[in-house]
């Protein structure tokens, strides 16, 4: 063993016993990697539940059947595989449940706070670019805690911006968001926006729970936007099932021509 390794062997140990933050931790330890693999994990939101590489939002089962079945969805933790090149971020691999495989020489520091995970790598999110950005997006969400729909909506509305990355913020700006309905119809109402971000503010509307977006997309149908967006909104609202599109709709079949 050459005393390089023995320097990163005995840091890793450190870090995992200090009370640092665990942003401070996260910068460290790809700093300290260089050119590398780092591992982490940190408890997910309540809801995210996976089997390793595949991830579900979880449902409650209702009372009345409660304890007469099981999922093996495991809720987390995530465990996060960085791939590090001359300090800088270029591959990330996530996943919710599940073990380690062999770590091989990766540097593994274990848990970190999940708020702090989720800071961390929204920011990777705002600063990265191509896959390690979109990837950041999505493992920044999951994360317990952690807000970070203020970040996910700048890159939403960010021009400069690839589009496919802005498209990944929007969608998870619905999941992640308390009041996430204004700050989606915003972007939707932005004539000047990418047709396909605002197309994918459409449906984060119709994924919104307990049928949140449903007014929106009402006003969305009912407006003077642009067709093709007006489009996807009537085909979500007939999607929800909800009695307000029902209604909708009834009154366009019966309005005289």
């Amino acid at each position: 063993m050459n005393s390089h390794t023995v320097v990163l062997i005995v840091t890793a140990g450190v870090l995992a016993a200090a009370p640092l933050p665990a942003q401070e931790t996260i910068a460290q330890a790809v700093r300290r990697v260089g050119t590398g693999t780092l591992r982490l994990q940190f408890k997910a939101r309540p809801g995210v539940c996976g089997t390793g590489q595949s991830m579900n939002f979880m449902t409650v089962n209702s009372s009345r059947n409660k304890g007469e079945w099981e999922s093996d969805c495991e809720p987390g933790p995530v465990r996060v595989a960085m791939d590090i090149r001359s300090g800088t971020p270029t591959k990330l691999r996530f996943y919710v449940g599940g073990r380690w495989g062999p770590s091989g020489d990766a540097l593994d520091i274990g848990a970190v706070s999940a708020r702090d995970a989720g800071d961390w790598f929204v920011k990777l999110a705002e600063t990265g670019s191509g896959s390690v950005a979109r990837e950041a997006v999505s493992v920044s969400t999951i994360a317990d805690s952690s807000v970070v729909w203020p970040a996910l909506l700048r890159i939403a509305k960010d021009s400069n911006r690839d589009v496919e990355l802005r498209k990944s913020a929007v969608f998870w700006v619905g999941q992640a968001a308390s009041d996430a309905v204004a700050s989606l119809s915003g972007l939707v109402e932005d004539d000047d926006g990418e047709i396909d971000v605002r197309k994918q503010a459409v449906f984060a509307l119709s994924q919104r729970p307990n049928g949140e977006g449903v007014p929106a997309l009402l006003g969305i149908a009912r407006g003077k936007l642009d067709p093709r967006i007006r489009r996807q909104a009537i085909f979500w609202l007939g999607q929800s099932r909800d009695p307000r599109a029902l209604t909708y709709f009834e009154e366009v079949l019966t309005k005289p021509q």
